[in-house]
């Protein structure tokens, strides 16, 4: 899987849709910005585009530990709206249709929000103040009943004083915010969460204000698991739209539709549908070929490329993302916990360079290990970062410092579990260099790679790995980093965020609380290499090569963009059209 992240925050990918500036390999239409008028007439009725994806919606609510995942949040990306979007550069684009936003004061930090006068859900639910607060329970972790990715945006917000049916909105701040612009104010329909609670949107509202956990616990029940598919799709009365498309229906196995949303307010979705279709990664190229999608963004390997690259009629796209690869240890159980000379061992035998020799650089000819990760490679700070984080001593593999590290350890034979996602041609070709040179310093490697390593309860979740391999999908903010590195409440799907092997240091996390206020990009920079350092210095993850960009799509199709963060191409799917 890959993970994304959104506000900040890293999701995680099967494959890759993420972090990118691009480098040209085919032509494409510019898109329109999501907030400007449409760049043509809007295109005629029962007109379908379809995208491909190689895993299947789970969750309407993508804002959950368990379901903070791209199989989510690319379906929803023009379904569920915020106030800001990811702009075609990995950046903040607002999200004007939806609220205008200014700051009005530094010191307190304080932002005023208007939202549209004609905003509405697509049940004709009034999208304001009541959807606000529900942000607020959910995020700032005084309803711990609520299950949600992270609290260290809304932590460090007061709570927002505004009744039901306010269109402006004042929030103060009680700690300076980096990532301000981007914080999420609007995300799940409250009024949905009050009914299925037993409430009015009023009462709703008057119980977050007095802190009244118990009055919310059925709501709380609901938002954190009401809105799971389960092999169906949830009764669609709880499926309101706040974007350009409602889900329509849900095919397990197969595909999700969605429709025009018709009580939309702003700039109406070009096509009458979008259609995104299950299909795995190995599968894609000949779907594309076939007519059976139109768009598709499979993990980028030279084979595929030279496929793509080989059909008539395709528009090919190749380019940097916000996407890398990595290796995290179970810090909570297996052989690499409270064992820092085996995690040094494992990291002196994983060929890093071998394994972009071997599947980055026939893509990508200038392409070297991924050395830090919270830039990526084309960022500024990059170089500076890398030089001060110690990874040179992982640079080259050390077979004979690999076993000496074993043996002072009292090891000589440790079996190593690494999983991942299935199927993964790439993952699968990493995961047999490292055996092929690890095995050679007294390691034993498993693959345990399978089909539901990224489900609610699959291994990666339940901490079923000793060393795990995915991909973070990110942007260019830096609020994503807390969830990943700092320290998890307790080792449980729920708590522990994007931790998913639950690393803890404490020097890390006071690092976190401080990058999240800093504004000087000066500051965050040496921030960054601090942070870069201790995780190098203890081995938390094995950062391995940036994952380039591809995007495939049908010449029949117009305004495909692919966008370099986390939001991937369907960012503005409702400018997709069929010529």
């Amino acid at each position: 899987m890959s993970v994304t992240r959104r506000g900040g925050r890293f999701l995680a990918l099967a494959t890759g849709a993420a972090i990118l500036l691009t480098a040209c390999g085919g032509t494409e239409k510019p898109a329109a910005d999501s907030t400007s008028p449409a760049a043509e007439a809007p295109a005629a009725a029962d007109q379908t585009v379809t995208h491909a994806f190689e895993q299947e919606i789970s969750s309407y609510n993508g804002f959950t530990p368990e379901e903070y995942s791209s199989k989510n949040h690319i379906v929803v990306n023009r379904v569920l709206q915020d106030v800001w979007y990811y702009s075609p550069e990995g950046g903040v684009g607002r999200n004007e249709e939806m609220a205008t936003y200014e700051k009005v004061s530094d010191d307190p930090l304080t932002v005023k929000y208007t939202f549209n006068p004609s905003a509405v859900w697509s049940d004709g639910a009034d999208i304001g103040c009541a959807d606000v607060m529900l942000t607020y329970a959910t995020g700032s972790g005084k309803f711990p009943d609520f299950s949600y990715i992270s609290t260290d945006q809304w932590s460090r917000a007061e709570m927002p004083d505004c009744k039901v049916g306010d269109k402006e909105i004042t929030l103060k701040y009680k700690s300076p915010f980096a990532d301000w612009e981007a914080l999420e104010m609007i995300t799940m329909p409250a009024h949905v969460v009050a009914e299925q609670g037993g409430l009015t949107v009023e009462e709703f509202v008057d119980a977050v204000k007095a802190g009244d956990q118990a009055k919310l616990k059925k709501a709380a029940e609901f938002y954190s698991k009401g809105w799971l598919f389960n092999g169906a799709l949830p009764d669609k009365k709880l499926l309101p739209s706040s974007g350009q498309f409602v889900i329509d229906s849900f095919t397990p196995g197969q595909s999700v539709t969605l429709v025009r949303n018709d009580k939309y307010w702003g700039e109406p979705a070009k096509a009458d549908k979008v259609v995104i279709r299950f299909i795995p990664q190995d599968e894609q190229v000949q779907a594309l070929q076939n007519g059976e999608t139109n768009i598709i963004e499979p993990q980028a390997n030279p084979d595929v490329l030279a496929q793509l690259q080989g059909l008539d009629g395709i528009q090919v796209k190749t380019g940097e993302q916000f996407l890398y690869d990595h290796l995290d240890f179970n810090f909570d159980k297996g052989p690499f916990k409270d064992d820092l000379k085996l995690r040094q061992a494992f990291a002196l035998c994983v060929p890093r360079q071998q394994i972009v020799d071997n599947l980055i650089k026939p893509q990508q000819p200038n392409a070297t290990t991924m050395d830090v990760r919270n830039l990526a490679p084309f960022q500024p700070g990059y170089a500076e970062a890398v030089a001060f984080s110690g990874v040179d001593k992982y640079k080259t593999v050390d077979i004979e410092g690999a076993k000496k590290l074993l043996a002072e350890a009292g090891k000589s034979k440790v079996k190593v579990r690494i999983g991942y996602n299935q199927p993964n041609p790439r993952r699968t070709q990493v995961v047999e260099l490292i055996k092929a040179s690890c095995d050679q310093a007294g390691f034993e490697i498993e693959d345990t790679g399978n089909e539901k390593f990224f489900n609610d309860g699959g291994d990666l979740a339940t901490g079923n790995f000793d060393v795990a391999l995915f991909g973070w999908a990110g942007s260019s903010l830096v609020s994503g980093w807390p969830s990943t590195y700092r320290t998890p409440s307790k080792c449980t799907p729920s708590a522990k965020g994007n931790n998913n092997g639950c690393y803890s240091n404490k020097e890390v996390d006071k690092l976190l609380d401080q990058i999240l206020g800093e504004t000087d990009s000066a500051e965050i920079l040496e921030l960054t290499k601090q942070i870069e350092k201790t995780l190098w210095d203890d081995l938390a993850t094995i950062p391995l090569y940036s994952q380039p960009q591809l995007t495939a799509w049908s010449d029949k199709v117009q305004n495909v963009v692919p966008n370099p963060s986390q939001a991937s191409v369907t960012w503005n799917m409702h400018q997709w059209a069929m010529q």
